[in-house]
């Protein structure tokens, strides 16, 4: 179903902005599939905006993780990579609404909970961003993402979620049982050319999760968030 305009000031009421050129929101949420099935819609799809958004949101982190720490180039990279991957910013885009706004293709409107649903969202994040940044200026950009995105960093350095999650469990399971856990393939399907992975990780003798992927250290990071899940770690 198509947002209406008014549904389009409830938006802006949520986002605490009022874009000049109404167009460039609208156009934001606009990805490609929609115009597949409504090729004279009028605005092109937004990856254009997702391009320059990127490189706002980017520079806006940076900038600030510059200023606010003192900390060494590795830490600063690291933490700059878990505010701006896609999880955190498709987390974003759920609780701004986005979601209810997107322009999708009928296929893509039903897979509201796949990874690709993900990955559209924090594509229309970053080109709301870029759309932002040509509306209402680099400060405007700087002091959203700061309200909506940078005051997450906090929380993830208190949960270590700035480390990969092999990193997170090894140290817990350390920590909390003296035992450094290991990982062990349980099954691999399909041709060399596109192999499967389903890998479990284990505490001594404890199978606690397994992952799948398409390489052993997909698999081995997806075995590893789940056992963090599993333990409540």
């Amino acid at each position: 179903m198509i947002s209406s305009q008014k549904d389009f000031d409830h938006l802006e009421e949520k986002l605490g902005l009022t874009f000049n050129n109404k167009d460039l929101l609208r156009q934001a949420l606009v990805h490609r599939s929609y115009l597949n099935e409504h090729p004279k819609f009028g605005l092109d799809n937004n990856e254009r905006l997702e391009f320059l958004g990127d490189a706002v949101l980017e520079l806006v982190v940076t900038e600030y993780l510059f200023q606010q720490y003192p900390n060494p180039e590795g830490d600063l990279t690291n933490w700059r990579a878990s505010l701006v991957n896609a999880k955190m910013l498709a987390e974003i885009a759920r609780t701004l609404d986005l979601d209810h706004y997107l322009y999708l293709s009928r296929g893509e409107q039903k897979e509201k909970k796949s990874k690709a649903r993900m990955f559209i969202l924090a594509d229309a994040f970053e080109a709301l961003i870029g759309s932002i940044y040509l509306d209402l200026g680099w400060d405007v950009a700087r002091d959203f993402l700061v309200k909506h995105l940078v005051h997450h960093l906090k929380g993830i350095l208190e949960n270590h979620l700035d480390q990969d999650p092999k990193s997170r469990f090894q140290e817990a399971s350390q920590d909390r049982t003296g035992v450094t856990p290991s990982y062990r393939v349980l099954h691999e399907s399909g041709p060399d050319h596109a192999r499967k992975f389903r890998i479990g990780i284990y505490i001594g003798e404890e199978l606690v999760a397994e992952g799948e992927g398409t390489s052993k250290q997909e698999a081995q990071v997806r075995a590893a968030e789940k056992a963090l899940e599993v333990k409540g770690w």
